[in-house]
């Protein structure tokens, strides 16, 4: 399928994900979701991906919403349509059973910062900024970000970045964990290729899983994502990859993983 908003790149075992409307400093639109959700799709029943990696530009990664299209809504009856294509844009991120790496150069704001919370890592140059811009304009982030960000970095933090709608830098954003790796200007989307790379030594169905567990143990109290935790590791343990990789530790060798 051709796209418009996004270029698609497969370099190895990484699907790269390109951010495509530089003139409006990839602001995400309606097309823009609808084609990140095809190739999300696509990418998650291609076993040769085994990992995506969501970027934009050496100078941003994205602006936030269109609000061009924001604009026009002016009622509940517009809103909830339009944050359900969000909501399930981000959702698809979470739940792809491979994982998600945000490479970050440059701005990224409010739905674009929403959009980066919404992957499984992120890497962010060192002049990348991050903002959430809502309170400026008299919204509140409505893809996700109220509920992300403080479970990324805790209430505190959160609070903070959302009440000042102010840049932050990517040091502050790596100290206070919004940022896993922090690497060199033009560096982010090399980073995301090697985690990549790192990635697919692992077994994919114990990957996919984990994002399992982890993203859904979260909405559960202790107790329940335990044994949540307890059913997927007996799952897994019936797989062919589970008993690769068993006897390949044992054997002293690198495992072959199949995904089976």
């Amino acid at each position: 399928m051709s796209h418009e908003t996004i270029i698609l790149e497969q370099d190895g075992p990484a699907l790269i994900i390109r951010l495509n409307r530089p003139k409006q400093k990839n602001a995400i639109s309606l097309q823009m979701i609808s084609e990140l959700m095809d190739a999300l799709a696509a990418a998650d029943d291609d076993a040769s991906v085994r990992a995506v990696i969501l970027t934009g530009g050496k100078d941003g990664f994205a602006a936030g919403a269109d609000l061009n299209e924001a604009i026009k809504i002016s009622g509940a009856s517009d809103a909830v349509p339009y944050l359900r294509k969000w909501h399930a844009l981000c959702g698809a991120l979470e739940m792809l059973s491979k994982p998600v790496i945000a490479a970050i150069e440059g701005f990224c704001m409010t739905g674009g910062f929403e959009l980066a919370l919404a992957c499984d890592i992120r890497i962010g140059a060192r002049s990348s900024n991050y903002t959430i811009t809502s309170s400026r304009i008299g919204t509140v982030a409505g893809a996700g970000g109220t509920q992300r960000l403080p479970r990324i970095i805790g209430r505190a933090h959160a609070l903070e970045i959302m009440f000042a709608a102010e840049q932050i830098d990517a040091e502050h954003a790596f100290r206070i964990g919004l940022i896993n790796k922090l690497v060199d200007d033009g560096g982010a989307l090399e980073a995301a290729k090697a985690l990549a790379a790192l990635y697919a030594t692992r077994a994919p169905i114990s990957l996919g899983m984990v994002k399992r567990a982890v993203y859904r143990g979260l909405d559960m109290d202790l107790q329940s994502s335990l044994e949540f935790e307890t059913f997927l590791v007996t799952t897994i343990y019936g797989t062919q990859d589970k008993q690769e990789g068993i006897s390949a530790f044992l054997e002293k060798r690198p495992a072959k993983f199949q995904g089976k």
